[in-house]
């Protein structure tokens, strides 16, 4: 027998065992988007929804780790690496640079070419990485589940080369103030490095027949979550989601660190702003990192040592960073990516604060961009911007 109760009949019951529940309001309804919906990964968002279309969107991040900055206050110099590079898990590497680099200019220190090779190395490795990573979200998310297989099995070639440099295939813990932790392998890895990208580069018609040309792809990301250059610049958008709006910015280009300045690449851009300009920049974006893997490689590693040779590091825990502030930046494939350091002379940073790309794109940008759009689009917006949730919840 089936009992049939009226909603005030439910909101009374409920007053009486104390709880309060509104009447529902049948033109709008609320829907949690994550964090158990794959698309999301670890973030949510709360929609308001009217039929099949998104009225308000508002980001609801906070399922991952946090106060890493506040953690790094407590912890020596150089223990702070295997906190820091957390924040950004995709391109754990980024976060490392941005750290060491900045450390490196309050100090001082010189860093020997060497590794600085190696570190600029290391960092467009990570972009391949992690634009694969990407293109196997983005997959997913429209159903092309072949290419997504395809992107994870090349992206595993490079973390085998990242196990050998350093040890670990996720969280590296290798480019330290100084330089490096270790030296490169030997030619045998250079090879390898070499090899693998030829593999990956030779794989890209694939993805584009697939992917990047196919009209599924065209249908569910052409004309949705556009933005203008106006609009981007306003919201302290950086990175592939700026030049898909027609700004040709790129930290490697308009401020060269490490080695950018010794090769030659090209900077992307579009002028749509919609989605799928944002995935053709990011497609556009991998095949120059394999560019400036090559030069790179053609160029081989200077002679000389891989770290500076300080006395004082003989001491980790009491290592000591002369007062003073320092902030440098880094083009992630996320964006404009940068920590700011100061020390007051003691043997913990006294603040580190991390400028991510992820809260201008992830909140801001996210919650704008979702007004209008179906509810089945709302993975694709999310993905087009390409968002990291730990460097939301850092």
């Amino acid at each position: 027998m089936i009992i049939m109760v009226t909603q005030e009949e439910l909101i009374r019951e409920a007053r009486q065992n104390g709880m309060e529940l509104y009447p529902i309001n049948r033109d709008t309804y609320e829907l949690f988007f994550g964090p158990q919906h794959m698309a999301t990964e670890n973030f949510s968002i709360i929609l308001k929804m009217d039929g099949n279309r998104v009225v308000k969107a508002i980001a609801n991040p906070g399922f991952l780790h946090r106060g890493f900055e506040k953690l790094a206050e407590f912890r020596p110099w150089y223990t702070n690496i295997a906190l820091l590079l957390r924040i950004c898990v995709p391109e754990s590497d980024v976060p490392e640079a941005i750290y060491s680099m900045a450390v490196d200019e309050i100090i001082g220190w010189e860093v020997p070419e060497r590794a600085q090779w190696i570190r600029t190395l290391v960092l467009e490795l990570a972009r391949v990485s992690a634009y694969l990573f990407w293109i196997m979200g983005l997959s997913f998310k429209l159903g092309v589940y072949t290419a997504g297989q395809w992107a994870a099995a090349y992206r595993e070639r490079i973390m085998r080369i990242f196990e050998e440099l350093t040890g670990a295939r996720v969280y590296h813990i290798f480019t330290i103030p100084g330089g490096v932790r270790r030296d490169i392998p030997g030619d045998k890895w250079l090879r390898q490095v070499r090899d693998t990208v030829e593999y990956i580069r030779s794989k890209l018609p694939d993805f584009d027949n697939i992917l990047f040309e196919n009209y599924i792809t065209y249908r569910r990301m052409e004309g949705i979550g556009v933005m203008d250059k106006k609009f981007a610049l306003a919201e302290g958008v950086t990175g592939p989601n700026l030049r898909a709006t027609g700004v040709a910015y790129d930290v490697r280009k308009d401020d060269p660190y490490l080695f950018y300045s010794e090769v030659e690449f090209e900077v992307p851009t579009l002028k749509e702003g919609d989605a799928l300009a944002r995935a053709l920049v990011r497609r556009y974006e991998l095949e120059q990192d394999l560019y400036i893997i090559e030069q790179l490689l053609e160029m081989g590693p200077p002679s000389g040592p891989y770290k500076v040779e300080d006395p004082r590091l003989k001491n980790l825990p009491r290592f000591k960073v002369p007062a003073g502030d320092a902030f440098a930046h880094v083009e992630s494939t996320k964006g404009d990516f940068g920590a700011y350091v100061v020390s007051d002379g003691g043997n913990k940073p006294y603040r580190v604060h991390v400028r991510g790309p992820s809260i201008a794109h992830g909140i801001r940008v996210l919650e704008k961009l979702l007004v209008g759009a179906r509810i089945a689009d709302v993975p694709i917006i999310l993905m087009s911007l390409d968002n990291c949730p730990p460097d939301i919840d850092r």
